[in-house]
């Protein structure tokens, strides 16, 4: 089927776990944006729990289909890239049995690329691939045998995007890792910005209560993080220490975190920075937010006596009110990705703090003084806490000045570049530069269909013993003929011509 830019297109999106997290929120926007622009959209997923997932998918407002979430996800704790590639290929498999396969125009295919490849042969439709980043690059590789068992993983991700009309990154930086990684690949792959919710989530009761008894009017720094060594939290508490040590002021620091008790990482690094701002001579309080949304009682009279608050996995709500309060968020992780924290933030006016590394180079506009003012959204610094003490008494000096309108720079910045209607565009743009397109056939799909020829020419001749060794080779090289429609591979043709002469 050949589909001309500008019409409205049947799309499907593949992704292998529909939870809650950044890439599943970028899919479901997504989805949600191209189907407002009158294109057809269906996400096909192996696992969904409509109980862990976000509204859009909860309330049915894009069309969710799960094939295979009874497979296994592992063996014995080990395997996970193994059986992730299985049940990818088993919803592939479901979708030709079921032929839904050739209903698409276009699939967008992220995280994992297993199915490219097969995408392509079994159906007329066209392929876009979105790296988050690449997988390889994810994996842990501790001892030669974990790393032997990831290089045929490795080389398989390269050729499998490879097989894509299209690829797009998340952001310029993945868009370096990622030409560093696939050195095999030549093709440029174009920046398609994830997106954030501009909309405004109400506060939960309990939320809102908890706040004014920990916080009340107060003003406070947040920091939002997975409790993970490589977020660097320890940094947000020693500029904060440093800079309040210089100026004496009254704010406090609220960090949030992902915290699972069965994670001992988890466990260990929250005890790690307890101990880093108990040496840091900070007074701090820690609450699990668990036992807030059980209503246990907790003694917060000590509110007015701690300085810095650490908070465990709390709710979206509370999240988002903690966004709309703040007085500044302070981002700490280095070479992220993308980073979609500080877009939250900016999203109510907040200024940002971040490392001048990975994503936020491109989502924080710094302040140079005398120079920007009117589109600065905060500031990017080298990960060493005398710069970013520095930076928060640069805050704290011109917070009541009104030298930085953070409140209206923040929020443009996001509507401009970050929001879902800039993705949507993103999106159709560079769908229209490849949609129209012939499909392209590839060298080894020749050779495929070569030893296709080689293969039919065996089963005949054993089906129906026949000694003459010619017509198969004929029938099926006329058949290959028809399937590649293309003159470009000189060595398919003379394969296939060859098996007119000789036998096997």
């Amino acid at each position: 089927m050949t589909v001309k830019a500008g019409e409205k297109l049947s799309i499907a999106f593949i992704h292998p776990d529909l939870g809650i997290g950044g890439a599943e929120r970028l899919v479901v926007d997504a989805a949600v944006g191209l189907q407002q622009e009158g294109h057809d959209v269906v996400i096909y997923t192996s696992h969904c729990d409509k109980n862990h997932c976000f509204e859009e998918v909860k309330q049915g407002l894009v069309k969710v289909q799960v094939f295979g979430d009874r497979l296994p996800t592992n063996f014995l704790g080990k395997f996970f890239i193994v059986f992730a590639n299985l049940r990818q290929l088993y919803l592939v498999l479901q979708l030709c049995l079921q032929r839904r396969i050739k209903q698409h125009d276009l699939f967008i295919v992220d995280q994992l690329s297993t199915c490219l490849p097969f995408l392509h042969i079994l159906s007329r439709a066209k392929l876009l691939f979105y790296c988050h980043f690449p997988d390889q690059l994810l994996a842990e590789r501790c001892g030669i045998l974990k790393r032997l068992y990831r290089i045929p993983f490795d080389l398989f991700e390269q050729f499998t995007i490879g097989t894509a009309d299209s690829v797009v990154v998340n952001s310029n930086f993945t868009k370096g890792i990622y030409a560093g990684t696939f050195q095999f690949l030549k093709d440029q792959p174009r920046v398609i910005y994830p997106c954030v919710d501009l909309s405004e989530r109400e506060i939960e009761g309990v939320d809102e209560q908890f706040y004014n008894r920990l916080l009340g009017s107060g003003s406070f720094f947040l920091s939002i993080n997975r409790y993970e060594r490589k977020k660097a939290i320890t940094l947000a508490l020693e500029a904060y220490a440093l800079s309040r040590r210089e100026t004496n002021f009254s704010t406090k620091l609220v960090v949030c975190g992902g915290y699972d008790e069965r994670v001992a990482e988890n466990v260990e690094y929250l005890g790690e920075l307890q101990e880093y701002a108990s040496s840091l001579k900070l007074k701090h309080i820690t609450i699990f937010y668990a036992d807030i949304q059980k209503d246990k009682e907790i003694d917060l009279l000590q509110g007015n006596d701690f300085e810095v608050v650490f908070l465990t996995s709390i709710s979206s709500s509370l999240k988002e009110l903690l966004l709309r309060k703040t007085d500044l968020l302070l981002y700490t992780p280095s070479f992220e990705h993308f980073g979609i924290v500080p877009l939250e933030a900016m999203k109510y006016g907040k200024p940002v703090l971040a490392v001048n590394t990975g994503g936020p180079l491109e989502t924080v506009e710094t302040l140079v003084l005398g120079q920007n003012e009117n589109i600065s959204t905060g500031w990017l610094r080298n990960a060493d806490p005398n710069e970013w003490a520095g930076a928060i008494n640069e805050f704290l000096s011109i917070q009541n000045k009104n030298l930085v309108n953070f409140k209206k720079n923040g929020p443009e910045r996001v509507r401009k570049y970050f929001s879902r209607e800039a993705m949507t565009a993103s999106f159709e743009e560079n769908i229209s530069l490849f949609i129209k397109d012939e499909k392209i056939i590839y060298s080894w799909e020749s050779m495929l269909a070569v030893l296709g020829n080689v293969l039919a020419h065996i089963f005949i001749n054993s089906l129906f013993q026949r000694k003459d060794r010619l017509w198969p080779y004929a029938v099926m090289a006329a058949v290959s003929i028809l399937y590649c429609r293309s003159f470009r591979f000189g060595l398919y043709w003379i394969a296939v011509f060859a098996t007119l002469f000789f036998d096997i």
